[in-house]
């Protein structure tokens, strides 16, 4: 499970990378958002985010359960 941790962490991440290389992306768009107090699109950043961060940990919890037969979910 850390694993989906790690790669949420590192799309959420690239707002640092995108902000210090100019690079155009949702990290940018979340950081000039808050720059400039764009509450939707504030709103809609994290939104996406959050589903990204939630995706990635099913996906892992729906893996982990394939790969190791022993995993039973109730």
């Amino acid at each position: 499970t850390f694993s989906s941790l790690l790669l949420t962490g590192f799309i959420t991440g690239a707002v640092v990378t995108e902000t210090i290389f100019s690079i155009p992306g949702l990290g940018r768009l979340a950081f000039d958002a808050i720059n400039n107090n764009d509450f939707p699109i504030m709103v809609g950043t994290v939104l996406v985010f959050t589903a990204m961060y939630v995706f990635f940990n099913f996906v892992t919890d729906v893996l982990y359960a394939y790969i190791d037969p022993r995993i039973r979910y109730a």
